[in-house]
This record gives C-alpha cells, sequence and structure tokens, in this order.
C-alpha cells in the first residue's frame, strides 16, 4: 500500500484517485485552498498545466525524492492549435529539469476521466495507461500500486517518450473537443 497525494480533484484527479483507492491505496487530495500538507510517496499533479510551476515554487523541497505523476497535456486553450512547450521537449522533461532529484513519470495523460472510472474506452476495450518514465523503480511501484485497479499499465520507455505521449494527449482532446470522438472513446492499446 502506497500513499499518493494528488494535487487537484477534477474529474481527472478524482479518477486517478478512485483507481489508486480501490486498489488499496491511501489517497489524499490538495486544492488550491488547502492548508500544506505532508506529501505521500507517490505525488499525482492533475492540475492544468500553467498550474504546475506554483506547485513546483511551494512545494519544491517536499517533493523531492519523491515520484511525481505529471498527468498534464500541455495544450494551449486559447487556441487549441499547439502546445504551450518546446516541440524539442515535454511538461515532463521542464518537471523534470526543476526537480532533479525526484522520479518524475508521464502517466494517464492520454485517457479521459470516464475511461479511467469505467475502465473502458467506448465501452469496449480495456483502458490503458502508458507510463514514460527514466526511473524503472517508479514505473514499477505505479503498476503495482495499480494492479488491483482493473486498468492495463503499459511501460511505454523513458522519459523522451513523454513528447510522443503529450502529442497524442493532444491529439485526442483536439477531437473530443471538436465532437469527432466522445469523452469517453480514444486510443486503446491492443496485444
Amino acid at each position: 500500500m502506497e500513499t499518493i497525494s494528488i494535487f487537484g480533484k477534477g474529474k481527472m484527479g478524482k479518477a486517478i484517485g478512485d483507481n489508486f483507492s480501490s486498489s488499496g491505496n491511501k489517497v489524499n487530495y490538495i486544492l488550491s485552498n488547502s492548508a500544506k500538507t505532508e506529501l505521500g510517496e507517490i505525488v499525482v499533479l492533475a492540475v492544468p498545466y500553467v498550474a504546475i510551476a506554483g506547485i513546483i515554487q511551494e512545494y519544491s523541497t517536499d517533493l523531492q525524492g519523491k515520484i511525481i505523476i505529471d498527468i498534464t497535456n500541455p495544450v494551449d486553450f486559447t487556441t487549441f492549435d499547439s502546445l504551450l512547450v518546446p516541440s524539442d521537449t515535454s511538461a515532463a522533461a521542464l518537471i523534470a529539469k526543476q526537480l532533479p532529484n525526484s522520479m518524475i513519470v508521464k502517466a494517464f495523460n492520454t485517457t479521459f476521466s470516464d475511461t479511467l472510472a469505467t475502465k473502458k474506452v467506448a465501452n469496449e476495450h480495456q483502458t490503458t495507461v502508458l507510463l514514460a518514465s527514466d526511473s524503472q523503480k517508479a514505473k514499477e511501484t505505479i503498476i503495482k500500486s495499480l494492479e488491483n485497479s482493473g486498468l492495463s499499465l503499459l511501460d511505454a520507455g523513458s522519459l523522451k517518450r513523454a513528447r510522443e505521449l503529450e502529442a497524442i494527449g493532444f491529439l485526442q482532446i483536439t477531437l473530443a473537443a471538436s465532437e469527432k470522438i466522445s469523452w469517453d472513446g480514444g486510443f486503446g492499446i491492443f496485444k
């Protein structure tokens, strides 16, 4: 059992928290008006990308040595036409530079909250969560922590793959926002 601290309790934060809880982990949520609190061993950044800088500034010491899951897709929501990070990097890589003593994992950004809640994409295929990190230990800890969740978890490689995961997330969001797919749809991986 792990203790999971989740920044944000929107649809994604709640869906991720429910999956950790159903697997026997302790989950606590940190909201913008929450008093500063001790963080669990796994920290989930379930907030918009633009809010992460403030979290890192306020909790920089507390985040040291933690497994940090970045779920963000740094989409420019004013245009839905680009990402807010340079094309040769990712939000997760930028977070890793700011927190070099933490284990950064990109995950949950290629799934919608509905697919995390139902464990199904398009009500038919098992939801797959892709994980990218330079820390094999962090990925293994997350996979073990979610083994009874009903989700499929797949190691997508090093943190360099976060750039591709963010591109997939961006495409999926733009397709759903333009009503070309539904919010319970998305991409699936079939083995």
